[in-house]
């Protein structure tokens, strides 16, 4: 059943039943056969064909958001039992919202890697809610989030700080201020800000309140390098990690603000379902634990 499922999802994603078996190395027959047969054995057609496109009705939405959950279950349970005989190795399916999947996670997987190198990590970058929902249905074996989320069935255990800025670019007037940036001054200013779910959305929203602002205008951007790039075009000013901003602060594209109450903390967690854990998920767990090159610069 597993090999059905896994044909049916390699299409369902495809969109295209030659897309599909040239990815599962299959002739295209032999992927009809399998969805035919997978269709008949949950009694109802699952795929909308046509000549130009290969799509999912209702029916087959709902066996697709099931597929991937009991796939993942699948994976998981076979690793746990090689891991009863074998050295960490196999598949780690790792999710990172966008701060720490794109600034500090590299680091980490390269050392997984030299360590580990029978480890086969897959990162998913997403949001703190994206990877919450996809570590709750079993898509991911382990998520590292900034944020709050809804899920309450997932285990959580914070591991590490993050500090947060407000940067300006070096031309901007509050750039040039030798006094500190008063709470007022930031209210005027033109926020950009990340998108409702983002970590760093809500570690904003929370620094408005610690400081006592309203600002009067946002700009939403979908992830943090386009932020970045708009704050040192000038458009505004916005709220970081001292992991997103090293680079620009070092080499003076972008400034951090003279503020009071400033950095802002917030915690990165890692968050899982199961209560078994693969080898390959314990010592990757156990490198953000210890791992020294997230440890951060404890200034007040």
């Amino acid at each position: 059943m597993d090999q059905h499922l896994s044909v049916f999802i390699a299409v369902a994603e495809k969109k295209n039943f030659s897309r599909a078996a040239e990815e599962l190395h299959m002739t295209q027959p032999a992927v009809s056969q399998y969805i035919r047969m997978f269709e008949e054995t949950i009694g109802t057609r699952l795929l909308e064909r046509s000549n130009k496109y290969v799509r999912l009705n209702k029916a087959g939405e709902i066996v697709y958001h099931h597929a991937k959950e009991i796939l993942g279950l699948y994976t998981t349970m076979q690793t746990l039992v090689d891991d009863l005989t074998n050295k960490a190795n196999g598949p780690l399916s790792i999710g990172a919202s966008y701060t720490f999947g794109e600034y500090v996670l590299p680091q980490i997987i390269a050392q997984l890697q030299e360590m580990y190198p029978d480890i086969e990590p897959e990162v998913t970058i997403g949001n703190t809610a994206v990877i919450a929902e996809q570590v709750s249905s079993h898509q991911l074996d382990i998520g590292i989030v900034e944020g709050h989320f809804k899920e309450q069935q997932l285990n959580k255990e914070v591991f590490s700080a993050d500090h947060m800025y407000i940067v300006a670019s070096p031309e901007h007037p509050l750039a040039k201020k030798k006094t500190p940036v008063a709470a007022a001054e930031l209210e005027q200013e033109t926020w950009i800000v990340r998108e409702s779910g983002s970590g760093t959305r809500e570690a904003t929203e929370n620094m408005y309140v610690d400081i006592g602002i309203s600002p009067l205008k946002q700009m939403n951007f979908s992830s943090t390098q386009p932020i970045k790039g708009a704050v040192e075009a000038g458009l505004g000013i916005t709220l970081l990690s001292q992991w997103a901003i090293q680079k620009e602060v070092r080499n003076r594209d972008l400034v951090t603000l003279n503020v009071d109450g400033l950095p802002f903390k917030r915690q990165f967690a890692f968050i899982t379902k199961s209560p078994f854990q693969t080898k390959a998920l314990e010592v990757f767990i156990d490198l953000l634990r210890n791992g020294t090159m997230i440890a951060t610069n404890d200034k007040e």
